[in-house]
Order: C-alpha cells, then sequence, then structure tokens
C-alpha cells in the first residue's frame, strides 16, 4: 500500500521541470531579493501592495508603496515599459500581492511576487524600515 505521499503518483521529471521552471518565472524569494539590494544591483522595483498605514508599521527596505488598489496605468506612467517589479504583502495569508501582480499584468507590466512577504522576509532575519519612506536596504 503507497504512503499518502505517493498515493498520487509523481510528475516525469520533464514535466516536473517545466512545472517548477514556470513557476520561477513568477516567483522570486526574499533571501533573492535581499541579495540583489543588498549588492546594490536590484533591476526590480520592489512593491509593497498593502496599504499606506500597513507600509509605515514596517516594509521591506527600499520598497516603494504601491496598494494593489492604487494600480493604474497613470501610476505607472513614470516606470519605463521593460520595468519588473516584484510584489510582495504581509505573507501568505494575504493576497494583496497577488492582486498587484494580477493589475501589473493586465497593464503590461511585467511582474514577480515575492511569496513570503513581510513574514518571509522577517523569518529569514532581515529587518524591516519604518515610516513613509522607502528607507534604505540594509547590506
Amino acid at each position: 500500500m503507497p504512503s499518502p505521499v505517493t498515493r498520487m503518483p509523481p510528475a516525469p521529471p520533464a514535466q516536473a521541470a517545466a512545472h517548477f521552471a514556470a513557476r520561477l518565472a513568477f516567483e522570486t524569494d526574499c533571501a533573492d531579493v535581499h541579495a540583489a539590494l543588498a549588492e546594490g544591483v536590484a533591476d526590480f522595483v520592489l512593491v509593497e501592495a498593502r496599504g499606506p498605514a500597513a507600509y509605515a508599521r514596517g516594509h521591506v527596505p527600499g520598497a516603494l508603496n504601491l496598494p494593489h488598489r492604487e494600480i493604474t496605468e497613470a501610476r505607472l506612467a513614470g516606470f519605463p515599459p521593460e520595468t519588473l517589479f516584484v510584489a510582495y504583502c504581509a505573507g501568505p495569508h494575504c493576497n494583496a500581492a497577488d492582486q498587484a501582480a494580477l493589475k501589473l499584468a493586465r497593464l503590461g507590466r511585467r511582474v514577480k511576487v515575492m511569496p513570503g512577504g513581510i513574514l518571509g522576509w522577517l523569518a529569514e532575519g532581515y529587518p524591516l524600515a519604518e515610516g513613509e519612506e522607502p528607507g534604505r536596504p540594509a547590506a
């Protein structure tokens, strides 16, 4: 009798590779975002998708506050069309990052999400910035 893990057979390796490659095209993790910010080679715009009050209480240093409800063509006008946006929110219990990513994609923008959000960031031991400004990424 197979275990609960193997009752549903795993996908063939080629299918699994395609699946995980596709996921990585849509997601990035906290460690990669932190490394890029710390090295000063952020080739993306980090977007905090929650509202201003949550942003002020604590956000990833360097993130811009762009609440998902406020994402419009006009708000994005200052960013070149090829800009990659990385959206995050509070964490797995919050879908503001997904809502932001959907709006950005529908507006023709390149986007990934950082699924762990604030909780993932803190779990990695990285500091938060407070206040209304993006703050400076920590080295």
